[in-house]
């Protein structure tokens, strides 16, 4: 059975910088299109973005755009979130997400797997 293992969450202070990793483990993976989607109390899952593993092609939500980057290495098949920045209504579960599927997309039923999230809290 796959499974995305998150890390790297935490508390910061608005303006400082986190780094999320997810590492897929279990069977062979090959996770094309791999991202981030984060879920703030009381809301919807919010897309924050998504990469092609293997030309590197990314996409970004609106609210990310420009202070987020999403990055992957291939030799220790790890994903990356840097997130700088941070402003309070960063605030939210991030969920590390990978499809066997190679295109890039924002909505979370298009995307086969799922991490266990991990908390990013940003004070202000």
């Amino acid at each position: 059975q796959v499974q995305l293992v998150e890390s790297g969450g935490g508390w910061v202070q608005a303006g400082g910088s986190l780094r999320l990793s997810c590492a897929p483990s279990g069977p062979t993976f090959v996770g094309r299109t791999m991202g981030w989607f984060r879920q703030k109390p009381g809301k919807e899952r919010e897309f924050v973005g998504a990469i092609l593993w293997g030309r590197g092609n990314t996409i970004y939500g609106e609210s990310v755009m420009g202070r987020f980057t999403i990055s992957r290495d291939n030799a220790k098949n790890t994903l990356y979130l840097q997130m700088d920045g941070l402003k309070p209504e960063d605030t939210a579960v991030y969920y590390c997400v990978a499809d066997p599927l190679e295109y890039l997309r924002t909505r979370a039923d298009e995307y086969s797997y799922w991490g266990q999230g991990t908390q990013v809290t940003v004070s202000s």
